[in-house]
């Protein structure tokens, strides 16, 4: 009896937080050369509590840059304990906004019982460009920005607008969570996870309490995948993240 309560309580608990596709680099504006070599990190986690699970080959990888796509052609493996996640480099080489993106591949979620595929993005401006940061790229789901997602304070409104093949989702719930890097306490698990809706233009937004990198989720109806046999349904998420600071 004990170890069934342990197991439901362990699923409770997988259920009640994010899951996340997390894409972060190693600075959100590059201003010089001695910053231009940027490190991606591709995890797939529960960003606040810190909890990872095993991550696989996103389908595809790249940026969007100056109207122009790259496919990156391979991802480095990495782990962190037990979990598996992916890293890359990117030599940022001239004044540009480089769209970061990925297209996790699907996760079947045992406790949810179904399939998990974020697409995600980030932003990086390099060397002051400052243009094109709200232009959509062309994914099948994605959070367009309304607010310049870098050079962001702590306490900063941000607003985004989702899409979903190209047209705006309304009344979607768009998950949010910190990136908890400080190992900051939550008052409550309510307050682990955010949660606002997009409105009828398909548009939401959020005041960043924390500095740090702060992830949205716009989690929609991507149909059905069929496992063992049978089919489940696949929650399709629009993922971006973006950067708040602090005053130095």
């Amino acid at each position: 009896m004990k170890l069934k309560f342990l197991v439901s309580l362990a699923l409770f608990i997988d259920f009640a937080f994010a899951h996340f596709a997390v894409l972060i680099p190693s600075n959100s504006s590059v201003e010089s050369r001695k910053e231009a070599n940027l490190t991606l990190t591709y995890k797939f986690m529960h960003p606040f509590l810190g909890d990872m699970m095993n991550m696989q080959t996103p389908s595809v990888a790249g940026v969007f840059t100056g109207g122009e796509r790259e496919i990156f052609k391979s991802l480095t493996p990495a782990s962190q304990g037990n979990f598996s996640y992916f890293k890359t480099d990117f030599k940022v080489n001239k004044p540009a906004v480089y769209q970061f993106y990925a297209d996790f591949a699907p996760y079947f979620e045992p406790s949810e019982n179904k399939f998990i595929r974020h697409i995600v993005k980030t932003v990086v401006n390099g060397y002051g460009y400052g243009e094109g940061w709200d232009e959509p790229i062309g994914l099948q789901a994605e959070i367009v920005p309304l607010t310049r997602p870098y050079g962001l304070y702590k306490g900063n409104i941000f607003t985004g607008r989702v899409l979903i093949d190209g047209k705006p989702a309304k009344n979607v719930v768009v998950e949010v969570e910190y990136y908890n890097e400080k190992g900051v306490k939550a008052p409550s698990e309510d307050h682990v996870r955010q949660e606002v809706k997009t409105n009828e233009l398909g548009e939401f937004s959020f005041v960043t309490p924390l500095a740090g990198w702060w992830g949205f989720a716009a989690l929609t109806d991507g149909g059905k995948m069929k496992k063992d046999g049978k089919n489940y349904d696949v929650e399709l998420g629009a993922a971006l993240w973006i950067e708040a600071k602090e005053y130095e």
